[in-house]
């Protein structure tokens, strides 16, 4: 496998590494043998290659690239993995209002170019690259595992969701393998974590400000749930597919859910959503948490500030839904905004 090794023990636990997916995945095992540790990671590690190999729109063979490659109303039979992340990406689409959208390839695109620079496009070319967006032009059959298109071919981009969808289906390999207690995360932006790190009643993770580092936005303690970040840093972009631009005003997002995929995506949305449509989500959803760092794009990105794993876990308590610390996001003053039950210190 490419790029894989392992950095023997620390804290308490294992650690293995391996590059896929544009990132360093890594899976931290806690309880358990070296030689059996390794084994299960090197077989969740082969897992997250093939999926790469489905999701990936840059590979020629993928599912992904014959989907966007399809001519208008056309259809493709698609892999277990790429339906179902298809599947996971329609119900974060209906969950966020349209802000999380696997279909803006071409925004991206018309936005973004080659060196990763910020293009300025004519208002032409925005409403040809928006008539290209819309989940609405992909229909998915469960029932031949096959997608079809409309008269506009989205260009699919899983990248907001394809990294947490593998870590899930890292940790259910691990968890078929028998190992009690782990953390798996894609370049510290999806994570997940199950079991236990010594006495903590899980795995503890430590959110900071992704301009200011050593400053602690949030001690948090992560078991059976799943954590995904995203954020703004020279080169990487985030397009608010409701509007067709990118988005400005807020740095930083983290979402705890079940999943890690899920976590992705509505980390993802929460980037471009109001505070009201953020709360009006947590209230759907109680397992839901989220937090979201205001002020000018800085040198936040993958990873986000996140410290994995951290040093402390929540206290008891937990802030009112939606409290704010300073000014709230998108006016500029690095306010940090919380939604649901966060610890109150």
């Amino acid at each position: 496998m490419n790029g894989t090794g392992s950095d023997g023990v620390a804290g308490g636990f294992l650690r293995f590494h391996h590059r896929a997916m544009a990132t360093m995945f890594e899976i931290m095992v806690a309880e358990e043998e070296p030689a059996f540790a390794g084994g299960a990671a090197r077989a969740a590690f082969e897992e997250i290659d093939r999926i790469e190999q489905e999701l990936s729109r840059y590979s020629a063979n993928s599912d992904i690239a014959r989907i966007n490659n399809l001519e208008p109303h056309g259809s493709t039979r698609v892999g277990l993995n790429t339906f179902e992340c298809l599947r996971l990406s329609v119900l974060c689409w209906e969950e966020t209002g349209g802000a999380f959208d696997i279909t803006l390839g071409s925004l991206m695109e018309c936005w973004v170019a080659p060196d990763k620079s910020l293009r300025h496009p004519t208002p032409d070319e925005v409403a040809k690259a928006v008539e290209r967006t819309g989940m609405a032009s992909l229909v998915l059959d469960a029932a031949s595992m096959a997608v079809r298109v409309g008269e506009f071919v989205p260009l699919v981009d899983l990248g907001a969701i394809g990294k947490g969808y593998a870590v899930d289906r890292a940790v259910e390999l691990l968890k078929e393998w028998g190992v009690r207690s782990a953390l798996v995360h894609g370049g510290t932006s999806s994570v997940f974590a199950f079991g236990r790190l010594g006495g903590e009643p899980g795995w503890p993770v430590t959110l900071s400000d992704p301009e200011r580092t050593s400053e602690v936005i949030q001690r948090v303690v992560l078991s059976e749930a799943g954590l995904g970040g995203s954020g703004i840093k020279k080169g990487r972009h985030i397009i608010d597919p409701r509007r067709g631009v990118p988005v400005d005003g807020r740095r930083a997002a983290w979402v705890i859910s079940e999943s890690a995929a899920r976590s992705d995506a509505l980390s993802t949305a929460c980037m471009v959503m109001t505070g009201e449509e953020i709360r009006a989500m947590i209230g759907r959803d109680h397992r839901l948490r989220a937090i979201v760092v205001g002020g000018r794009a800085g040198n936040g990105g993958e990873g986000v500030g996140d410290e994995i794993p951290g040093t402390a876990r929540d206290a008891d308590g937990a802030a009112v839904a939606g409290e704010a610390e300073g000014p709230g996001p998108g006016d500029g003053a690095g306010g940090v905004l919380r939604f649901g039950a966060w610890a109150t210190a």
